[in-house]
């Protein structure tokens, strides 16, 4: 009983001792302390882990705990935690490298820094982009030198992003507008992503593909024989994933209103809300004087250069990758056949889109993210 009773009472104080969670440092920065880790965070030719380590405190100083700090900047919490306690007890000494077992360093930081301050400078002439030899030539190092620094420092030159700033003036309006509906429909009412894929081309591959073997994948022909195009109208309806569809050989505001009767006639009851993006088809005066008449329907338009925001154009990326890039179609018939094909497999299987970001999340993305007048200049 005696024995029991002791391991019991062990066994009680060490779980209370492991339940003990460890306080975070408590941070207070002073102005000069401030302005570096800003200089730090923003500057882009310092090394990524010495930013990060300056985003940490930052947060930390405004009184962020680890938790959210991680949450926010994508790391764990055993870095944030460690970071945080180095700079309480050593200040802006403790966020620097500790030195390490095992061969020196060969390359220095001044060698370091100047290599990034170069891959962020344009190459001379005329190329786009610095390549690895390109770079050790004019720095003098090896190639592997500068890829190790490169890939240390997250820099791939060769890689490219296109965006695109929203300027309408209704941003704010329109995005709260849109997510609203996403995320909490009207009741009894039916949200429909409406959109047309313009100008879907029938390609016909020159000679026949050869379909996919062990250790060889589908291979097709780099040429082909266009065969003529079909425009794509596609309204889902987000609750249920269904598609409905129309393929027309032309694209005015005649062929948009034929395709808002289908939808009516396929939605009998209740209210329709629209999402569209601000096509010229979409706004004519017929179409006005059609929406005045059809009291039930409801648009409401994505702000301009955010056509993604319309769940449509999600759908219209899984027709192309499943269906229209890897087929051969010998006439805009066959082409219309297969869409529609698609389409009745992919009803089968639909599952609801499901819209997950808030509108102040959005509008926080797209307002830090707009350029300034300096940059723009």
């Amino acid at each position: 009983m005696l024995r029991l009773n002791s391991f019991l009472i062990i066994q009680g104080t060490c779980s209370t001792f492991v339940g003990v969670p460890r306080a975070a440092a408590a941070i207070a920065l002073s102005p000069e302390q401030e302005a570096e880790l800003r200089r730090r965070a923003r500057t882009p030719s310092i090394a990524q882990k010495d930013a990060l380590r300056a985003r940490i405190v930052l947060r930390a100083g405004e009184g962020a705990s680890n938790t959210e700090i991680a949450g926010e900047l994508g790391v764990s919490l055993p870095t944030v935690s460690l970071w945080r306690s180095q700079f309480a007890r050593e200040g802006l000494a403790g966020l620097a490298d500790r030195a390490r077992s095992g061969r020196p360093r060969t390359i220095d930081d001044d060698t370091v820094q100047r290599v990034l301050a170069k891959t962020l400078e344009p190459p001379p002439a005329g190329e786009s982009h610095w390549s690895v030899r390109r770079l050790a030539s004019e720095t003098g190092l090896s190639h592997s030198t500068v890829h190790r620094i490169w890939r240390t420092h997250r820099l791939k030159p060769h890689r490219t992003r296109t965006f695109k700033y929203s300027r309408d003036p209704q941003l704010v309006a329109k995005v709260i507008d849109i997510v609203g509906l996403y995320l909490d429909p009207p009741e009894g009412a039916l949200v429909l992503c409406v959109d047309e894929k313009t100008q879907v081309q029938a390609l016909d591959r020159r000679q026949p593909m050869l379909p996919l073997r062990p250790g060889l994948p589908e291979r097709r022909t780099y040429d082909y024989k266009r065969n003529g195009t079909t425009n794509l109208y596609a309204a889902l309806e987000i609750a249920s994933g269904q598609v409905v569809t129309a393929c027309q050989p032309r694209h005015r505001h005649q062929e948009f209103l034929a395709f808002l009767r289908r939808i009516v006639r396929e939605f009998p009851d209740g209210e329709l809300h629209l999402v569209l993006d601000n096509s010229s088809t979409h706004t004519t005066p017929e179409v006005e004087r059609w929406r005045a008449r059809h009291k039930r329907v409801h648009f409401h338009f994505t702000p301009t250069s955010a056509s993604w925001m319309n769940l449509v154009e999600s759908w219209f990326s899984i027709l192309t990758r499943q269906q229209v890039r890897r087929g051969s179609y010998a006439s805009v018939a066959d082409l219309i056949a297969a869409i529609e094909h698609f389409v009745a497999g992919y009803n089968e299987r639909a599952q609801p889109f499901v819209w997950t970001k808030t509108a102040d999340h959005v509008l926080a993305k797209a307002i830090k993210q707009q350029p300034t007048s300096e940059t723009e200049h």
